[in-house]
């Protein structure tokens, strides 16, 4: 990828933004029951960051489950419209993920890696 663009992810209201340097390490298209239960969307679409190449800002709420790995992921949402703009996954110390809708951004770069496959709606091109 290798760009150094600053981009920026907020929620709906824009009360919550978190600013990313460069391009994400992975982009992952994700089909699991929780990400769409999370997104409200049949798949959730997350941009991995180094934690150092990000900067949060805004009130945040959080929630917090054990993912299928065993290992805890910590989402940080708007407390005002809700929107989950990012999380903390515990299997991947040291990075923060960013959901790539809320970069509102076409030119994003596309999912690299899908998991979770087999829950994906048999109607949903690959």
């Amino acid at each position: 990828m290798g760009d150094k663009a600053t981009r920026t992810a907020q929620c709906a209201c824009g009360q919550l933004v978190v600013t990313c340097k460069g391009d994400p390490e992975k982009v992952s298209a994700c089909h699991c029951l929780e990400c769409q239960r999370r997104t409200g969307s049949v798949v959730g679409i997350a941009a991995f960051y180094r934690i150092e190449n990000t900067s949060p800002a805004g009130a945040s709420s959080i929630y917090e489950r054990i993912g299928d790995s065993g290992f805890a992921v910590t989402h940080h949402f708007c407390p005002h419209c809700g929107s989950t703009v990012y999380w903390y996954p515990a299997r991947k110390a040291g990075f923060v993920a960013v959901a790539v809708g809320s970069f509102a951004d076409p030119a994003f770069p596309a999912p690299e890696q899908m998991v979770y496959e087999h829950h994906r709606h048999h109607w949903l091109v690959k």
